[in-house]
């Protein structure tokens, strides 16, 4: 397989007038499948899993916040990069998880095709599933590469969206909570 779609970008070469011999691409598909492996280990990981180990003794019932989670992307529909930070919040009902298994979920959807607001939905509805928490705000700030480098080419856009569920969406001072939380410096 790693054969074939190293041939597949010698051919890519060759499709944009590019020599395949030239000295600085002989060993381009090489690192560019390595480098795929790593793009989209997201598909390896099961997210459920991640978050497989929960707690219950001492679980409160306030908020929990893991601000600022860097990650990239790519867009799934120009094969382009996206990246960002990712801010998660969540009420528990009776169980919590370590936050680095927050952060580890975001790098599960991230490292796939993605949509940005697909992955910040399935961030939030795999919280919802496996914690059965009292409600989940994800929310996403990224930068686009598919805007930035082609189309309309506006360097400075940031994209935002978010996730609602649960007591974030139904009480909005919940809502106004989180988001004090993750402006806050």
């Amino acid at each position: 397989m790693q054969q074939d779609l190293q041939e597949i970008i010698r051919c890519i070469f060759d499709y944009i007038g590019e020599d395949r011999n030239r000295e600085g691409l002989l060993e381009t598909p090489k690192r560019v499948v390595k480098s795929w492996e790593h793009l989209y280990s997201g598909y390896k990981s099961d997210p459920k899993e991640i978050l497989g180990r929960v707690f219950t003794e001492g679980a409160c019932d306030e908020m929990v916040v893991l601000k600022n989670i860097e990650f990239y992307s790519v867009c799934e529909h120009h094969l382009l990069p996206f990246f960002g930070k990712i801010s998660i919040g969540y009420i528990p009902d009776s169980k919590v998880v370590g936050i680095s298994k927050l952060a580890r979920l975001v790098e599960v959807y991230s490292r796939r095709l993605q949509i940005q607001e697909k992955m910040t939905s399935q961030i939030a509805d795999t919280l919802m599933e496996v914690l059965q928490p009292k409600g989940v705000m994800v929310v996403a700030e990224a930068k686009h590469m598919c805007m930035v480098m082609r189309g309309v080419e506006k360097q400075n856009s940031i994209m935002l969206t978010s996730a609602i569920r649960g007591l974030f969406k139904s009480d909005h001072r919940t809502r106004e909570e989180f988001m004090g939380y993750i402006k806050k410096g």
